[in-house]
């Protein structure tokens, strides 16, 4: 009962123990005793939560993230924090040096080198901070990367594979990166068409191309082997072969296309480039031998002439191993240009000499087919304009309109062989000869035109200013520019002066040609020089009148130019022994007359001798597609009106030399009044018909500009009305001359009274004769 009693009275005590004593938070109460309580240890899951790290402390605890994690203060469940990852390769506390790259993960990083280097501990991963760098790795140690028949290029952090010289990919590359199935491959066994008209050959410097014959590659080894035409080179060549001057040029290009096209098995050396060099100086120096002085073919030599120059240029382009060349000769002047590759060039060119420019694109220089080269070349003659100043007859003209070649002639050439009717036209750009603001025309030469002529089919003029002319072509050839001149053509009363004025013109020179023959008493040395000047003057003028139109026969045409060209010539001789004879009878005392056969050398022997040398020089001269008389433009002219200069200066020389030596005799104490009146009188008649004759030619050489007409009426009148100009001064104006003319009339008019015409000519035969001493060669102004 007892221990009963004792029982619940420790119960009892124990219940108030607890009731009474109560213990804080984070403590629990253990045998009466407040003991703190570890919440890191008694809380499951953990309190803080995942990536958190749970320190204790007395009655509490607090709770902080791991490291690499978010936040980094302290807190409790109570605060809803929950730790997150920190991105190091974002936010920059992670650096892993050049050339690698960084990789986050939960909590941490790591550096990993990228592709083509590794680390420098040979780990795959590493931390920043540990002196572990990424270097470069070179794959070219490992063979198997490229293969065979390639080498290796090691590059930082990468590499590429080059085939061999002669080999290639599938696809047509030389470089690679990754050597499966992409092995290189022979050019020769891939490209069964890459040597043309040859044989392929792998050598150590790449593939070869052996040509068989007729077949060439120009001397460069890699290059396709293109058919070379050398029987059409002959062909054409052998229509030129009458001509001596284009004998040169033709051995010079059949023989150099013979040995490029020879098998290269019999030939003895291969071409090269230094033979391209040494081809184009022979060239330049044959071309310079036949231009020289003047090219003197007709318009098939100039036809041939052209077609040997573009071969030449089309051979001698690919030999040449500079892409540009230019060279400049004493006749010519050339630009070449050579473009060499796997695929034809692209854009413009431009090739061009001292006054000339030829532009167009590649892609026309290349045509259709491309033979591993493209050639462009541009060829200037600079004095060729004067022999092609003519064949003009192809070209449409306005009325009184004429051409005149006012650039230097070039010669444009590609390799393209079709070049008939391009799809894009060339331009060519020219600087005149002359600054001119008339109109200009841009020509070609068309062989097919009769043997060749001037064409401006296919042609354009651009733009024209006074210095040059732009031209668009749609095809290559030769080409210049022309200017246009006016004549002053059919005018019908120029016509009418001429048809009346030259026929009454030739019946006074007749007149004076028959005076001056049959009339004994007047004869003299003067006389008989006027005796020879009518009749030149008659002849010439008759020529003129039936020939100087003739022009559809070309060789009659040329005889009657040099006929013209002759007596016109006659007549100023003969003019100046005047000159000479009035110097002797005033300055000379005896001997003052020249003996006949002197007078016939000088009056007819110098103007054969200079006609002559002119015939020989520059027969092409000779007559022209409007008049047959000499060439304004090709410079024969001065044949005629050289001589002619010099004979006026003559004259005048003379002339003031008598002037003067007969202003002494008159002022001297005992003139011979007589004699010096009739000397006076001579001296006058010349110098008159020195000014018409002369003058009359001035104004001729004022003719051939659309603005000088007036300057053609003068000429016409003078010229048309020489005859009778002479056989006023030195027949009707002579008072001897006409007595003679008045006993002609009268025994023809009176026959009946002859016989006592006879009775008084007996008595007054001593007067008369005085009376012919007075006035033997007398004229009267």
């Amino acid at each position: 009962m007892r221990n009963m009693y004792l029982l619940s009275l420790g119960l009892l005590m124990a219940l108030t123990e607890n009731t009474v004593m109560t213990c804080g938070p984070g403590l629990n109460r253990i045998r009466g005793k407040c003991v703190d309580e570890n919440e890191c240890e008694s809380i499951t899951p953990n309190i803080c939560g995942e990536n958190a790290m749970c320190t204790n402390t007395n009655g509490s605890y607090y709770c902080h993230c791991k490291g690499g994690f978010t936040p980094t203060h302290n807190f409790t469940q109570l605060d809803g924090i929950k730790c997150q990852d920190i991105n190091k390769c974002v936010d920059g506390s992670a650096d892993c040096g050049p050339n690698a790259e960084c990789f986050n993960s939960e909590g941490g990083y790591t550096c990993t080198c990228k592709s083509g280097y590794i680390s420098s501990n040979g780990n795959k991963t590493f931390i920043a901070g540990k002196g572990v760098q990424c270097i470069d790795r070179n794959e070219c140690n490992d063979p198997s990367f490229c293969g065979i028949n390639a080498t290796c290029r090691n590059t930082p952090g990468a590499f590429y594979c080059t085939c061999a010289e002669g080999f290639r990919l599938k696809s047509g590359e030389t470089n690679f990166t990754d050597s499966e199935d992409k092995p290189c491959m022979s050019v020769c066994d891939l490209d069964k068409s890459i040597c043309g008209g040859g044989t392929c050959r792998n050598s150590k410097d790449g593939h070869e191309c052996v040509c068989t014959s007729g077949f060439t590659n120009y001397g460069h080894k890699q290059m396709k082997c293109t058919e070379l035409k050398c029987n059409t080179f002959i062909s054409e060549s052998k229509s030129s072969q009458a001509s001596t001057e284009l004998t040169e040029l033709v051995s010079l290009m059949t023989n150099s296309c013979l040995a490029l096209s020879e098998n290269e098995s019999v030939r003895k050396e291969r071409f090269t480039q230094v033979d391209g060099e040494r081809l184009l100086e022979a060239f330049l120096r044959a071309l310079d031998a036949l231009l020289k002085g003047g090219f003197q073919g007709n318009s098939h030599e100039v036809s041939a002439l052209f077609n040997i120059v573009e071969s030449m240029l089309k051979l001698i382009g690919p030999l040449l191993s500079e892409g540009q060349t230019k060279r400049s000769a004493t006749e010519t002047e050339v630009e070449l240009l050579v473009k060499r590759g796997s695929s034809p060039p692209e854009g413009d060119f431009s090739v061009s000499t001292n006054s000339t420019q030829f532009a167009s694109h590649w892609d026309t220089a290349t045509g259709n087919t491309y033979l591993g080269f493209t050639t462009a070349a541009l060829l200037s003659y600079k004095d060729l304009g004067n022999t092609l100043n003519h064949y003009f007859n192809h070209l449409e003209r306005q009325k009184k309109q004429k051409f005149k070649i006012n650039s230097k002639v070039l010669t444009a050439t590609v390799s393209n062989t079709e070049t008939a009717n391009l799809k894009k036209s060339v331009t060519l750009t020219f600087s005149h000869l002359e600054s001119s603001n008339k109109s200009h025309t841009c020509v070609f030469w068309d062989p097919d035109l009769e043997g060749g002529a001037w064409s401006k089919e296919g042609c354009t003029t651009v733009n024209s200013s006074d210095v040059q002319t732009v031209c668009s072509c749609n095809h290559l050839s030769s080409f210049a520019v022309l200017m246009a001149l006016y004549d002053i053509g059919y005018v019908y009363e120029l016509s009418l002066i001429t048809w009346v004025g030259l026929p009454l013109s030739l019946v006074c020179l007749l007149i004076c040609i028959a005076t001056f023959y049959l009339v004994r008493s007047i004869q003299s040395t003067r006389n008989t020089i006027h005796l020879h000047l009518c009749i030149s003057l008659f002849i010439a003028y008759f020529v003129f009148l039936v020939g100087i139109a003739r022009t559809e026969n070309k060789v009659g045409c040329a005889v009657v130019a040099g006929v013209l060209h002759y007596f016109f010539l006659a007549s100023f001789c003969w003019m100046c022994l005047e000159g000479v004879q009035l110097f002797r009878m005033v300055v000379l005392v005896f001997n003052t007359t020249l003996r006949p056969i002197y007078m016939i050398a000088a009056g007819y022997g110098v103007p054969a001798v200079i006609v002559a040398i002119s015939a020989s020089a520059h027969s092409s001269g000779y007559g022209t597609n409007s008049y047959c008389w000499l060439n304004v433009e090709g410079g024969l002219i001065w044949s005629f009106y050289g001589p002619v200069c010099a004979i006026i200066i003559v004259n005048v020389f003379f002339f003031l030399i008598t002037i003067w030596k007969l202003a002494e005799k008159f002022s001297s104490l005992n003139p011979d009044l007589n004699n010096l009146r009739k000397i006076k009188a001579f001296t006058v008649t010349a110098i008159a018909q020195l000014c018409v004759l002369g003058i009359m030619w001035v104004f001729g050489c004022f003719q051939f500009n659309e603005d000088t007409l007036a300057m053609s009426y003068i000429f016409t009148i003078l010229s048309s009305l020489q005859g009778v100009l002479m056989f006023i001064m030195h027949c009707w104006l002579s008072k001897q001359v006409r007595e003679e003319y008045a006993k002609f009339l009268s025994c023809i008019c009176a026959p009946q009274k002859r016989k006592y015409s006879e009775f008084g000519s007996n008595q007054t035969s001593k007067s008369q004769a005085s009376k012919s001493a007075q006035h033997t060669g007398e004229s009267q102004i």
